[in-house]
């Protein structure tokens, strides 16, 4: 087992790899930016190092800082947490060509899964069900209409090197192909600096649903069932839950082996999440996420496990803790995403926390880098708490989340709580009936801009 690992992240999910690390026995480095000299992860690790200022690009997303923290501080691994340099194979070459262990999926892996053509190619492959398109890039505007009549339109037109909703545009019609078609390959250079394309049947009202793998690198692999991630906004996910409210555990069981199966035969090591759109029992691949999701807490929440804690074993070459007959659903979980945004834009809200007080008791948790006078950097992600609740049944949970919203207080700065409080009025989010477009549409209803 590692005596030191290194956390390359900030925020809640550094926090959330110290208390794991620590509960075994682990020490831990926290490395910061200039702006980040006061954050709760820096207080909270064993030692920190500064590796550059406020832009993430001069700081957490800095390879040489991060590799020479971990030479200076004699750190044997490094935790990447999500986002910024998570996803990165680059990154993880480097990593492990100096003799650092990365506590994640191999370079190969997310090289492969990075890129979402070759992702849906070796998707089917391995037996997994994918939405109907484009075999690979498309090249022109006369391509993207022979796909479009082929596989019938809507259509969504998607960059390769896409996430976070950019490079994505959806055409009804062939009339709309060439305005959707120039404007997703536009936004994809403009982002990712690749403008490559590929195109997929358009699901008219898909739920998101993905499934929690894990896997040892040796060949074996299990499923901890399925999140529900539907309520969205602009792609972004709001809130989330498990199980699945229209998942019955025939269908769990089926996609859930489909996919074990699948990311055991390529040795695949950590933890990692495929994603897909489901509509009529159906289910369609979207890409796999190699790494700990944002969401990762309601898994841990029915299952009981430390998924943070297993991604550390079996980078250490450890044996995973339990196999699949020990993974028994109990209850349901529900995840609420906390932004620092003004409502009704959602525009970003920095600033100085004047109060904060979480809340308790049975069954809820917190993860958030809060504190009373801590002041939000304006230079990161805008997502500041993820408040999870945990009860019996989905009517507990939503229960239970009704009640720990009603006790946090959150004051000096504007939140997205207000949205949750208002969500919780809504009869669709009781009776679990909700698609991936019906947040984007009861927003224009109820919060216009």
């Amino acid at each position: 087992m590692f005596d030191k690992i290194l956390i390359a992240n900030r925020g809640e999910i550094a926090l959330r790899v110290i208390r794991a690390a620590r509960e075994m026995g682990i020490a831990t480095v926290a490395v910061h930016s200039t702006a980040d000299s006061d954050a709760m992860h820096v207080r909270m690790a064993d030692e920190s190092v500064c590796i550059g200022p406020a832009p993430s690009p001069q700081s957490y997303l800095s390879v040489p800082a991060i590799i020479s923290a971990c030479e200076i501080t004699g750190a044997q691994a490094i935790h990447p947490g999500y986002g910024f340099l998570s996803e990165n194979a680059g990154f993880v070459q480097i990593v492990e060509d100096h003799g650092i262990t990365f506590i994640g999926p191999s370079a190969e892996h997310i090289r492969i899964m990075g890129d979402k053509i070759t992702a849906k190619e070796t998707a089917k492959e391995l037996g997994i069900p994918v939405v109907p398109g484009s075999e690979g890039g498309v090249p022109d505007l006369a391509a993207a209409k022979r796909v479009g009549e082929s596989i019938g339109y809507p259509v969504i037109i998607k960059a390769t090197a896409g996430g976070g909703g950019r490079g994505m545009k959806v055409a009804r019609d062939e009339k709309e192909m060439e305005r959707a078609f120039t404007t997703a390959r536009a936004e994809a250079k403009a982002a990712f600096g690749n403008d490559e394309v590929y195109i997929e049947k358009y699901l008219t009202t898909p739920r998101h649903i993905e499934i929690q793998v894990f896997g040892d690198g040796k060949g074996n692999a299990v499923h901890l069932g399925e999140r529900d991630c539907s309520l969205q906004r602009r792609h972004q996910k709001v809130f989330e839950e498990a199980p699945g409210p229209c998942i019955s555990p025939e269908e769990r069981a089926r996609i859930g082996k489909i996919c074990a199966d699948a990311v055991a035969k390529i040795n695949y090591i950590g933890a990692g999440t495929v994603e897909f759109l489901y509509e009529n029992g159906e289910f369609y691949f979207i890409e796999m996420n190699t790494r700990l999701q944002v969401e990762h807490p309601v898994t841990e929440g029915i299952f009981g496990v430390d998924l943070v804690r297993e991604q550390i074993r079996v980078a250490a070459g450890l044996p995973m803790s339990f196999t699949q007959d020990d993974l028994q659903i109990n209850g349901h979980a529900i995840e609420v995403r906390i932004n620092a945004e003004k409502l009704p834009n959602f525009s970003p809200c920095p600033g100085k926390i004047t109060a904060y007080h979480t809340p308790g008791g049975l069954g809820v948790r917190m993860d958030s880098a809060l504190y009373n006078g801590y002041s939000i950097p304006p230079y990161y992600d805008s997502l500041i708490a993820k408040l999870i609740v945990h009860g019996r049944d989905r009517s507990e949970a939503l229960a239970r989340l009704h009640r720990a919203l009603g006790e946090l207080i959150v004051d000096g700065i504007d939140t997205t709580i207000p949205l949750f409080h208002a969500l919780l009025k809504e009869p669709d989010i009781h009776n679990g009936n909700y698609n991936i477009h019906w947040l984007e549409r009861w927003l224009a209803a109820n919060l216009p801009d």
